[in-house]
């Protein structure tokens, strides 16, 4: 769980509660925490009352949207912190065109894990 600064609170349309993410995914909110702390999810705490939050983007249908788990290894193994692998998946890139987060919504993951796996070159 990490800590984002505004201009990366401010890429992320909508977030949810981890009570929330649990009730979409059809799960015990400890699996959900399970996740974040296997790397499957990005949270961080943001708020006045600093509570955990997931982006709401990173949940499809009952599911975590494919290709979003593998991402998030790529990025964290070419050094990105959860904060720039945010920065990351929600800033628009034209080449795709939309933002990472959205190519993997619209089942394009191949074409956002190339560009992920590119940037450790």
């Amino acid at each position: 769980m990490t800590e984002i600064d505004a201009k990366t609170d401010s890429l992320v349309p909508s977030w949810l509660y981890v009570p929330d993410v649990a009730e979409r995914l059809g799960v015990e909110v400890t699996r959900v925490r399970q996740f974040i702390k296997e790397g499957q999810l990005i949270a961080v705490r943001r708020g006045e009352n600093r509570a955990l939050m997931i982006p709401a983007d990173f949940i499809g249908e009952e599911k975590i949207v494919k290709g979003l788990v593998g991402t998030l290894t790529v990025l964290k193994d070419d050094g990105f912190s959860d904060e720039e692998a945010l920065e990351w998946l929600f800033t628009p890139d034209e080449s795709l065109p939309g933002t990472p987060v959205q190519a993997l919504r619209d089942n394009r993951g191949t074409e956002v894990k190339r560009r992920a796996q590119a940037l450790a070159v």
